[in-house]
């Protein structure tokens, strides 16, 4: 047992060193350092630090807190220059470098083309940049989509030549919507390209070695074994292949929102869940087997490469891997170091990943993996403490109920923020669905293994095909229960971050009576006060028009205080995934929840409208304006649902002080209005190339 007076940063040096780490990281992410100085850098603070070693021993002795401050400095250094490294835009062999106009790409499918609503779309590496008479070896990720009447249509491991224009990936530009532009930028990914019929090559005969091929089609063995065992019924055959393999192909996007809203989602997911049980059934089962139970090295090795198995055998995606990791570092230090904290090999295993992924630190499943294991290590046991269960059953629920509280206190701020949601249910949900998934788990690895056995995986089909059906139908009512979850949360960084001190700091308090964390979890506290007063007073103030961005939609909201008013397509009122992606979060953003019939200073005349000491006017269908002796001015001209109209002739009776095409008008239009507008010397906007246009109204 550990000394109490031993300092935690003793016990877990490597807690210490990784704070350093992730500030390097993070530095060189927001401030884009130069090589150079960062080389510069690292060779004084070096020097520095090997100075150090000449002095006396005295000397050394009473500078020991500046030599560890310097030591930390080189560790931030490093990890800024891992960062650089990292960014694929700093190397002169990426395509970006290297394209031009005519030039063309030569690249191959990283993976098999997954079918969307009107298009394929495939994960590409870049091989070449070629040019009319030479070509130049490059490296890069490309999303590639091409029409779904495409011929030929290209398969995993195919090598096609591109000519078509790459596309720089955008957002939509709608508040608060999701970032897929700098989603993209942390995978290294800074283009899209359209194929169509003529637009590309295929190359024949460039099949090549490639674990991902094995990967692919050891994928494709699982789910065509479930689908043989299972009934057919897709609600319970895509979840069964989400929760064995992470197959999300042939998920149902209603029961995918419904464990999202209950707070399981995790379990659908393959990440440190799935590989804690196969690891605890790892365990008891080699503890059966005297020989490995003995041999320390055996049992190390056994386990560790039954969990990489499964990991590549469900398809190495980026959050099993880091689970992975994970594991064998919590492996490695239980067996050979039995006096490591586990919060040692937790900061480890974090920073081998980071080693290797800088970009990994933003990415939602690794920060939600390690918050929740770490509120598991530090307050599962507290929390179970607290009650003494004599019941043996009962103290079986206890434990995970403690387990579930543990995780979810330390990960909902984070849920806040990425999903401004809170699911009230998800202790009863959870309860039931961690035990019936695990059950499913394990069935489901019967059903593969005994594959080459049809009646027997027939069997241990209908059993899976009960389980999930069973814990569909709990989650779908807890799901359509009165106030099952918390809705439309809004939260930014600085609130979170306030959040988690007022949190962690009281829980702290709580637990070891320190004044210190009392007064910290006073600070987060005010802080979330000051914050909530700020939101309040920013809310009852706010008067704005929208045009969203929304592809081939007409989609206007007018704010006032805490209300709005929707005009724009019917589709948009319901809970569709336009309506989710682009409406939903802006509204979040700007706190208004309550939709309205009207809402006060809206007038609605004839022609225009009146939005307190605004006018706009909205056309969306073909009409002709004849010239007045005075012009009608307007100041926002909507131009929507792509009408015939001639501006010029627009122009004669109406002075606008900006024109505004929404996303609903084709592209060519847009282009050709646009030319109009410069003539006219009008100034315009159009919502497809700049995102949502927002009038602020004081």
């Amino acid at each position: 047992m550990t000394p109490a007076n031993i300092p935690f940063w003793k016990i877990a040096p490597l807690v210490r060193l990784l704070f350093p780490f992730i500030a390097g990281i993070m530095l060189e992410y927001y401030y884009m350092y130069e090589y150079s100085f960062l080389l510069l850098a690292l060779i004084c603070y070096t020097s520095a630090i090997l100075i150090f070693n000449v002095f006396s021993l005295e000397t050394r002795y009473h500078t020991y807190k500046l030599q560890g401050i310097m030591i930390q400095i080189v560790l931030c250094i490093l990890a800024m220059l891992l960062t650089y490294q990292n960014d694929v835009r700093n190397r002169n062999e990426w395509y970006g470098n290297q394209y031009t106009k005519n030039a063309k790409l030569l690249v191959r499918l990283c993976e098999p083309p997954v079918s969307k609503a009107k298009t394929f779309k495939a994960e590409t590496s870049v091989l070449a940049v070629v040019f009319h008479d030479t070509s130049m070896v490059s490296t890069g990720q490309l999303d590639l989509y091409f029409s779904q009447d495409s011929n030929p249509r290209p398969t995993f491991g195919s090598i096609i030549l591109i000519d078509a224009p790459i596309q720089v990936i955008k957002n939509t530009g709608n508040p608060g919507a999701f970032d897929y532009e700098r989603y993209s930028k942390l995978q290294g990914k800074f283009h899209t390209v359209f194929l169509t019929t003529g637009s590309y090559i295929i190359i024949p005969g460039t099949d090549h070695f490639d674990i991902n091929k094995y990967l692919f089609h050891a994928r494709d063995f699982i789910v065509s074994t479930l689908q043989g065992s299972l009934p057919m019924d897709k609600k319970v055959s895509g979840l069964a292949e989400a929760l064995l393999i992470g197959y999300k192909g042939d998920l149902d996007k209603e029961l995918l929102q419904a464990y999202s809203n209950t707070g399981v989602v995790h379990i659908i997911a393959i990440s440190g869940l799935h590989l804690g049980l196969i690891y605890a059934m790892l365990t008891w089962i080699f503890n059966m087997f005297p020989f490995i139970r003995k041999s320390k090295h055996a049992k190390v090795i056994f386990i560790l490469a039954f969990l990489w198995l499964f990991s590549f055998v469900t398809g190495a995606s980026a959050s099993v891997l880091r689970s992975a990791v994970m594991f064998t570092c919590i492996v490695i230090g239980k067996n050979y170091f039995r006096s490591a904290s586990i919060y040692n090999s937790l900061a480890s295993s974090a920073f081998l990943l980071l080693c290797y992924n800088p970009y990994f630190l933003w990415d939602v499943g690794f920060q939600l993996s390690y918050t929740a294991v770490y509120g598991i290590v530090w307050l599962q046991k507290p929390i179970y403490r607290k009650f003494y269960v004599q019941t043996k059953l009962l103290n079986k629920i206890w434990q995970m109920t403690a387990v579930t509280i543990a995780a979810q206190i330390t990960t909902f701020p984070v849920c806040l923020y990425y999903f401004h949601q809170f699911p009230n249910m998800f202790l009863i949900t959870n309860l039931t669905a961690v035990p019936l998934s695990t059950l499913i788990l394990f069935v489901e690895i019967i059903i593969v293994a005994l594959a080459w056995w049809p009646a027997a995986a027939i069997l241990a089909g209908k059993c899976c095909y009960g389980l999930v059906w069973i814990m569909n139908k709990i989650i779908m009512y807890c799901n359509d229960v009165p106030y099952a979850r918390i809705d439309a949360i809004h939260a930014t960084l600085f609130s979170t971050v306030s959040l988690y001190i007022l949190l962690l700091s009281s829980i702290a308090w709580l637990l070891h009576k320190a004044k210190f964390f009392k007064y910290l979890a006073i600070c987060g506290g005010l802080a979330c006060i000051a914050l909530f007063i700020v939101n309040k007073l920013q809310k009852q103030d706010q008067k704005k028009i929208i045009v969203y961005n929304i592809p081939n939609k007409k989609a206007i909201d007018f704010i006032n205080h805490d209300k709005f008013l929707f005009i724009g397509d019917s589709s948009l009122r319901q809970n569709d995934a336009a309506s989710n992606y682009s409406l939903k979060p802006t509204r979040t953003e700007f706190q208004v929840s309550q939709e309205v019939g009207e809402i006060n200073g809206l007038i609605f005349h004839e022609r225009y409208i009146q939005f307190h000491t605004n006018t706009i006017m909205i056309i969306d269908s073909a009409v002709n304006f004849y010239s007045r002796t005075s012009r009608l001015k307007i100041d926002v001209l909507i131009i929507s649902g792509n009408p015939s109209l001639d501006l010029e002739n627009i122009n004669k009776a109406i002075c606008a002080k900006v024109v505004v095409f929404d996303a609903s008008n084709s592209l060519w239009k847009i282009a050709r209005w646009k030319k109009q507008c410069e003539q006219l010397l009008l100034r315009c906007f159009s919502v497809t190339e700049k995102g949502a246009f927002i009038l602020d109204i004081q």
